[in-house]
């Protein structure tokens, strides 16, 4: 008789765990995101990749220090774990009807120093911005940008700008530029990457993978 209770005893528990609803697999996992508006249009990708995985939600932060995967264009000054997913060009461009031809980087660095046609007025971004950063880097090399230079808080608007107002010349992403403007110099090809604060794990990790597909 004794056996015989044990035995219902367990074969009712395992019936009561089977029905009970399991609270671990439908509480959604938050994955905290941030991406310079340069690196937006690989958040797209981000959020397909996070639709794969199950019960995984983006959530998007303005804070840099605050994020499980950060996206930018280049390489920061200082880097903790990094991991490319793509390449973006950068360029400078200008509005169709400039008469600023071809470009070489002697040229490009006297222009944006304020060297150049004094009719042209030049844009560029905040200093520790990505792009500005890829710039300062490559085209400067440690001269200063004009203090004439107007500033574009990010690639739409400076896309917009060269567009749209003539005698203008700033700095582009590929992804970025619209047929309607001219690029006349490449600055160079970077990387893009995903930025985590410490080594990726689990589904930190199958994002970041998902990324470099």
């Amino acid at each position: 008789m004794q056996k015989v209770s044990v035995a219902f005893l367990f074969l009712l528990s395992l019936f009561v765990s089977a029905c009970s609803p399991s609270t671990s697999s439908s509480t959604p996992q938050v994955v905290s995101v941030y991406s310079t508006a340069a690196a937006e249009p690989w958040l797209r990708g981000l959020y397909d990749c996070a639709g794969q995985q199950t019960n995984t939600v983006l959530s998007r932060v303005d804070n840099l220090s605050s994020a499980a995967i950060a996206l930018r264009v280049g390489e920061p000054k200082m880097l903790t774990m990094g991991y490319q997913i793509d390449t973006e060009e950068i360029l400078v461009v200008t509005q169709r009807q400039s008469p600023i031809q071809n470009l070489d980087l002697e040229g490009a660095r006297a222009l944006f120093a304020g060297q150049g046609d004094p009719s042209v007025q030049v844009w560029v971004y905040a200093a520790g911005v990505d792009l500005q950063e890829v710039f300062d880097r490559f085209v400067m090399e440690g001269g200063r940008v004009t203090a004439n230079a107007r500033l574009a808080d990010n690639p739409q608007q400076m896309s917009d700008t060269l567009v749209n107002e003539p005698n203008t010349v700033g700095i582009l992403p590929r992804h970025w530029k619209a047929g309607d403007s001219r690029e006349v110099f490449s600055v160079a090809t970077v990387p893009v990457l995903a930025i985590t604060q410490n080594e990726p794990e689990g589904v930190i990790k199958q994002l970041i993978a998902c990324l470099q597909k």
